[in-house]
């Protein structure tokens, strides 16, 4: 599922009414500069910038996030009106008018996409963490973790089935294979590995199942 960061000082359901079609996970934050750094650490797949009613707030965050992180989409949410205001052209990558429908909506972030070179569902989330399935890079709350490719594959395997128990040797099928002839406990070892990386705060990402095996679950927002 798509993230999608809105900085807005209204509800979603005000700024662009076509959101709530979308089934995107959509995160609203403060159109503040301010809100720029937490913005960055949710890795958002773009940023969408509510400038429909004041204009020059907006202008000042879209420029400071540009300088800050060049390569994030920015997508304008404006009046007509502004459009002429300040030179959008230069700090921003698409814009929307309030009352666009989900069709345009889904089209112009498939237009970012493919400008960005990236495809679509080709990041796995599970609360702060973010795993590229295509670069391997993973990251938590915005701190990169250095996994092995095993690592990787057993945090990707349960995180793209986050709440589902899974017992060791179903594990090592999905995970490892049906060649492999090691033990359950290599899912042990693995797991530790694992929640020893992802340190304190989100070890409990990875949950054990006392008789069964592992799963994972997003933290309370």
């Amino acid at each position: 599922m798509a993230l999608l960061v809105l900085l807005s000082d209204r509800s979603p359901e005000s700024t662009l009414p076509a959101l709530a079609e979308l089934h995107a996970d959509v995160k609203v934050e403060l159109l503040s500069v301010a809100s720029i750094g937490h913005v960055l650490r949710l890795e958002p797949e773009a940023v969408l910038v509510d400038a429909a009613e004041h204009a020059a707030q907006a202008w000042t965050v879209v420029q400071t996030l540009r300088e800050r992180a060049p390569r994030v989409p920015v997508v304008l949410v404006m009046e007509r009106h502004t459009v002429e205001r300040y030179p959008w052209h230069e700090a921003a990558d698409e814009l929307l008018y309030p009352g666009a429908p989900a069709t345009e909506v889904r089209v112009r972030l498939a237009m970012l996409r493919r400008r960005a070179g990236t495809g679509d569902g080709t990041v796995t989330r599970l609360g702060p963490l973010a795993l590229d399935t295509e670069t391997y890079r993973v990251t938590a709350s915005g701190r990169p973790l250095d996994l092995t490719y095993k690592e990787f594959e057993l945090l990707r395997f349960l995180a793209s089935n986050p709440g589902r128990v899974y017992t060791r040797p179903a594990l090592l099928r999905e995970v490892w294979g049906y060649d492999f002839y090691g033990g359950t406990r290599t899912v042990d070892v693995h797991v530790r590995r694992l929640r020893a990386k992802l340190g304190p705060e989100h070890e409990q990402l990875i949950e054990t199942v006392r008789g069964v095996g592992y799963r994972t679950a997003a933290p309370e927002s």
